[in-house]
């Protein structure tokens, strides 16, 4: 199976597991986001820490 965006962003240190379960919540809770825009939002991440995680998985 894929990675996931949080867990990704997760093992390469972007942010917490804590910060990760609260964007996957307000997922489950019905927002409709993706997790990147509710984790930038929220300021946990910022755009880099998107295109490294892009750059980990070779894309």
């Amino acid at each position: 199976m894929a990675e996931r965006i949080g867990d990704g962003l997760v093992r390469i240190g972007a942010m917490t597991a804590e910060q990760r379960d609260k964007v996957l919540k307000m997922q489950n809770d019905d927002d409709k986001r993706m997790f990147g825009e509710i984790a930038i939002d929220l300021k946990y991440i910022n755009d880099t820490a998107i295109l490294e995680f892009l750059e980990s998985k070779g894309i």
